[in-house]
């Protein structure tokens, strides 16, 4: 593409200041140059091949549609939910799924295509032993016979073999399809017999439900066997606990008593605990007594006032309103006064029995310290005691406490356990489901294959895809020069014009009509090769192909007469001694032509003739000569050459074909340009390309190519690549 594209803007350099014909020429190169335009240029020029290939996949499309067994599809639609209904709060064996579980569906769509679920279908319908079921399927006992000749084996083996076959029939024909953003799945079978199509979609889904039911049974008795086995090995270990915890305490003398806490959970501490707690209260409260009675008796005179005696205190008051009253009569009489004096006795009696009682108080707290710190000393004694007891009951419990441990462990473990033996026993019962069935399946009213206008689709496309595949190979194997723009690519030069075909008639009557295509053609290369050089229209030209009959003396006489009619002259010369034809093109003789010349035996003035358009001479090849390649390697080419320049402005020379011939070489080595002729649909690029290394290989100046005889709908130009040589061109005037 990249060498494409320089060579384009190489031409668009040359023809820039050219006639406008020349400017659509360069416009279409580059629009040419795309690659989806040279796609179509190859979809057009090959368009017979891609609509044959067409027509053949439709054809086999339409065969391969009648020839199609019909197919019946039913569907039965079941729904899958993530959670069973809840009737029980309880939890059973298999765990539940999360709110995304993808693994949960893409588990259940597998079981949907197991092979289990397929062959309890086929025993569930009998398929197996179903003769007409086989017999549609093409299912026989042995291979290479038919299951309708000869009863059907029922020995074990041949039964397998068939419920095998049928399930890999079944498995085939059956399809899971998941409703996108749902929890709904359509279970679809395709069979011949619409009726079995319908029953086998039913006892798939009816089924499958039946297996998921069983499949959950199933794992709940596994678990409560297995927790039967567990729950026995757990109650024999814990009465073996129980039977060592006891033994044990009894050995040692260990004595608990339950103790229950504030969580309400039941322990267990020993009696000695207890007892030690009781006396150590006990000894707290004599002690407090001790003190309390010392403090008291170390009062001294003051302490039985301290004594809380309740006979001491009614003394005390009966004193004190004694006291109280024997003043106030002293206030109104004598001492003497006898109610004074009873008064007087009076105090004196209470006094003398408060005395009294204070010494027996005192007495009495004296005994009672003696006692409070006897009693202090017992207690202290046995708290003692039952400290040392209780350490040795720790010591004696470690043992105790292990084996405690391990009689709990077992309980808890047994009661567990215990508890979930009786769940699952419960969920087990209840028989929960999570999959339903929303629609049945009934029985297709229509086929549902073969489709015919997917299948006409499919071949259409098939066809065109080969189509395509097979114009591309076609343009790979095909090495024919097309279009203007190839000769730039594959063969290297650039491009000088493009030369229409003509239909009928001789291309030089045509020439002689200045409004016709073929005139206007070569005006194009003559524009084109004057801005090939700096200095125009090389003087001396030469005009070759690769193979005969590729319109190179056409393209002579042409160029020839485009260049005659701006009123220089030009003389033609015919190299080609071994196949003349100029001087059949001209209608003059050809006596004595080039091999006369470079043989010595004339010279170019007696042998030129006057061609039939004004200014255009011609000097015809000549007597055929032994051999014409001696002749053109000779010095007197060369010399020609130089003479005919100084008497013409333009001489162009017709030369033979370069493949398999020594004589273009000889002559492109000694003129000041080649042009290079090329037959549309005519030459291989591979041949065009030798021989234009043959040229460059011999030294010659190479101008650019002209493609001939080109005709655009046959290069598949459909949309006008004529160049507007028919621009303006009115017939009738």
């Amino acid at each position: 593409m990249n060498e494409m594209a320089s060579t384009s803007s190489a031409t668009i350099g040359r023809v820039n200041g050219g006639a406008g014909d020349a400017s659509l020429l360069v416009i279409r190169d580059v629009q040419e140059n795309s690659t989806l335009v040279r796609y179509g240029r190859i979809a057009r020029r090959w368009k017979w091949v891609i609509m044959g290939s067409i027509a053949a996949g439709v054809a086999a499309a339409l065969i391969v549609t009648f020839m199609m067994t019909r197919q019946y599809s039913a569907t039965t639609r079941i729904e899958i939910a993530r959670e069973e209904a809840r009737i029980v709060n309880i939890q059973g064996v298999q765990p539940e799924a999360g709110t995304v579980d993808q693994e949960f569906y893409q588990t259940q769509y597998g079981l949907l295509k197991s092979r289990a679920l397929a062959e309890r279908v086929a025993r569930e319908l009998s398929l197996a032993d179903n003769r007409a079921f086989l017999d549609q399927h093409g299912i026989t006992d042995t291979p290479g016979s038919l299951v309708n000749e000869r009863p059907l084996d029922n020995s074990a083996g041949a039964r397998q073999e068939r419920l095998a076959r049928v399930v890999g029939l079944l498995l085939d024909k059956v399809s899971v399809s998941p409703l996108r953003a749902s929890r709904l799945v359509d279970v679809t079978y395709t069979d011949p017999d619409p009726a079995v199509a319908a029953r086998v979609a039913n006892a798939w889904g009816r089924l499958f439900i039946q297996s998921n039911i069983e499949r959950r049974f199933e794992a709940t008795a596994y678990a409560r066997n297995f927790l039967e086995r567990r729950l026995a090995e757990l109650r024999q270990r814990l009465d073996e606990s129980d039977r060592a915890l006891v033994g044990y305490a009894s050995a040692q003398r260990i004595i608990n008593i339950n103790t229950p806490s504030g969580n309400g959970v039941t322990g267990e501490r020993p009696i000695t605990a207890d007892d030690l707690v009781a006396y150590n209260t006990a000894l707290a409260e004599a002690r407090n007594q001790r003190i309390t009675a010392e403090s008291v008796l170390r009062g001294g005179a003051g302490a039985e006032q301290n004594v809380n005696n309740p006979t001491l205190g009614a003394l005390r008051q009966r004193r004190a309103e004694v006291a109280a009253e024997h003043a106030r009569l002293l206030t109104q009489f004598e001492a003497q006064y006898p109610a004074v004096e009873a008064l007087a006795a009076q105090l004196r009696q209470l006094d003398r029995t408060i005395a009294g009682e204070e010494r027996r108080v005192m007495t009495g707290l004296r005994s009672q310290v003696t006692q409070a710190a006897a009693r202090e000393t017992e207690l202290a004694a046995r708290v003692e005691a039952l400290k040392t007891s209780l350490i040795d009951l720790r010591r004696r419990s470690i043992q105790y406490n292990i084996l405690q441990r391990e009689v709990d462990t077992n309980r808890t473990i047994y009661d567990g356990l215990l508890q979930r033996y009786k769940e699952i026993g419960i969920a087990g019962a209840v028989g929960t489901n999570n999959i339903s069935i929303v629609d049945q399946a009934r029985v297709p009213e229509g086929p549902s294959s073969p489709r015919p206008l997917i299948n006409l689709l499919l071949g259409l496309m098939l066809g065109a895809g080969l189509g395509a595949a097979l114009a591309l190979a076609l343009e790979q194997i095909d090495e024919a020069i097309t279009d203007p723009g190839e000769m730039e690519t594959l063969l290297g030069v650039p491009s000088l014009g493009v030369v229409p075909k003509v239909e009928t008639g001789d291309p030089i009557e045509t020439l002689q009509d200045r409004r016709s295509a073929l005139t206007e053609a070569y005006l194009t290369i003559r524009t084109n090769l004057q801005f090939a050089t700096p200095h125009g229209v090389p003087r001396s030209l030469m005009i070759t192909s690769t193979h005969a009959a590729e319109g190179k003396s056409t393209t002579a006489l042409a160029l020839a007469l485009v260049l005659a009619r701006q009123g220089l002259r030009v003389l033609v010369v015919d190299s080609d001694m071994r196949s003349p034809s100029l001087h059949h093109r001209f209608k003059i003789g050809n006596e004595k032509g080039l091999s006369n010349i470079l043989s010595g035996n004339a010279r170019w003035n007696e042998v030129a003739q006057d061609a039939e358009f004004a200014g255009v001479k011609a000097i015809t090849a000549g007597p055929h000569p032994p051999n014409s390649a001696d002749l053109l390697s000779g010095p007197g080419l060369g010399t020609l050459l130089a003479e005919l320049m100084g008497a013409f402005d333009h001489v162009i020379v017709d030369a033979p074909p370069m493949l398999g011939l020594a004589d273009a070489p000889l002559v492109a080595s000694k003129v000041g340009g080649v042009v290079y002729v090329v037959e549309s649909f005519g030459v291989q690029s591979r041949s065009a390309r030798i021989a234009i290394n043959r040229l460059r290989n011999s030294g010659a100046h190479i101008l650019g190519a002209v493609l001939t005889k080109f005709e655009s709908k046959k290069a598949a130009y459909g949309y006008g690549y004529d160049y507007g040589y028919g621009y303006g061109n009115d017939k009738e005037a």
